[in-house]
């Protein structure tokens, strides 16, 4: 219990502070934000209660609005996504359930289980971010267009991080 504290704790940190210094401060082009600080609510434990998960979500979500001024809009997405998780999780749940030892993280669910939820959910928390950001009808090929590339950018960044840093050969 006080390992997986430490662990998400740490997590929490390196998202938000890479979130804020590193990839906020990012201009691509075409619309694309990278965003992986959804990694962390997704990340969460598999048997964590949905309520406190939305919680964190927030606290993860306000955060992010604080250092850039965007007024709830990572708070409310975070929150989104956080709501849809328990049904996501679900969509690819093995007949005997989730192992609570394991941890919703690349290395320990597979890559078919990681890429169909974290794009899953990446592309509904960026179509909910980029709807309420833009909030014009008008604009919705090009919400369509922020929100399809940012997942794509964002999937591609936080599958980067998770090889790297979240390796089983570095744990012993």
């Amino acid at each position: 219990m006080k390992n997986n504290f430490v662990f998400h704790s740490v997590l929490f940190l390196t998202l938000i502070l890479s979130q804020i210094l590193v990839f906020n401060q990012l201009e691509i082009g075409l619309g694309i934000h990278i965003m992986i600080y959804p990694m962390f609510v997704l990340a969460l434990p598999f048997d964590m209660r949905p309520a406190t998960v939305m919680i964190l979500g927030f606290l993860t979500g306000i955060t992010i609005d604080w250092y850039t001024n965007s007024f709830g809009l990572h708070a409310s997405s975070a929150v989104f996504l956080a709501y849809l998780r328990p049904k996501l999780f679900s969509f690819l749940e093995p007949r005997e359930g989730y192992d609570t030892l394991k941890r919703p993280l690349l290395r320990d669910m597979g890559r078919n289980w990681f890429f169909t939820i974290y794009a899953i959910g990446l592309l509904l928390h960026h179509l909910w971010f980029f709807t309420f950001e833009i909030f014009k009808f008008s604009e919705i090929f090009f919400i369509l267009q922020k929100a399809l590339l940012s997942t794509f950018a964002s999937l591609l960044m936080i599958t980067m991080i998770q090889i790297i840093f979240f390796n089983k050969q570095k744990e012993l």
